[in-house]
C-alpha cells in the first residue's frame, strides 16, 4: 500500500488515465468507484499526518527563526555595548592624553625654570668666588711685598689699592 499523500494521488491519477471511455463521450470515463473511493479515504486518512508533520514543520522553522533573531538581537547589542565601552576608553585615552601633554609641558616648563635658577645661583657663586680669590690675590700680594721688604730691609712705596678686579693670570704673569 502506498505510504504518502502524493502516491496516492498518482494512483488515483493512473487509475483516472487508464479508465475506459464512456461510450459516446471523449471526456467521460468509468472507473471502479470502491477503489477510487479507498484512495480518496487513503488521501484524507494520510492528509493529516501529512498536515501534522507540515505543522511540526512550520513551528520548528519558527521557532528556529525567532531561535536566529533572539540570538541576532544578542549579538547587536553585545556589538553595541562593546562599541560603547570602545568609545569610552577611547575618550579616556584621549583624556589621558591631554592630561599628560599637559603635564610634561609644565614639566618642561619648571625644568626651564630651575635651569635658569641653577644658571643664576652657579653665576652669583662664582662671581663671590671670583671676588674672594681676588681679595685673597690681593692680600698675597701685599704680604709678598712686606715680605720682600722686610727681606731687604726697603721700605715699600705706597702701593695703591687694589679694585677687586678678577683675576687673569695672562696679565699677572
Amino acid at each position: 500500500m502506498a505510504s504518502g499523500v502524493n502516491e496516492l494521488l498518482d494512483m488515483l491519477f493512473e487509475m483516472v488515465d487508464e479508465a475506459k471511455n464512456v461510450p459516446l463521450s471523449a471526456d467521460k470515463c468509468m472507473v471502479e468507484r470502491d477503489k477510487a473511493l479507498d484512495l480518496i479515504d487513503e488521501i484524507r486518512g494520510a492528509f493529516p499526518a501529512e498536515l501534522a508533520e507540515a505543522k511540526k514543520l512550520l513551528n520548528a522553522r519558527n521557532d528556529y527563526l525567532a531561535s536566529a533573531k533572539r540570538e541576532g538581537d544578542l549579538i547587536i547589542q553585545q556589538a553595541e555595548e562593546k562599541a560603547k565601552q570602545l568609545l569610552a576608553e577611547n575618550e579616556l585615552l584621549a583624556k589621558a592624553k591631554r592630561e599628560s601633554e599637559e603635564l610634561r609641558r609644565k614639566a618642561e616648563e619648571m625644568s626651564r625654570e630651575l635651569k635658569q635658577a641653577a644658571n643664576r645661583y652657579c653665576d652669583d657663586a662664582l662671581r663671590r668666588t671670583e671676588e674672594a680669590v681676588a681679595e685673597a690675590y690681593d692680600e698675597i700680594k701685599k704680604s709678598r711685598t712686606r715680605f720682600r721688604a722686610a727681606a731687604t730691609g726697603v721700605e715699600p712705596a705706597a702701593q695703591p689699592q687694589p679694585q677687586n678686579k678678577p683675576f687673569d693670570a695672562e696679565l699677572e704673569g
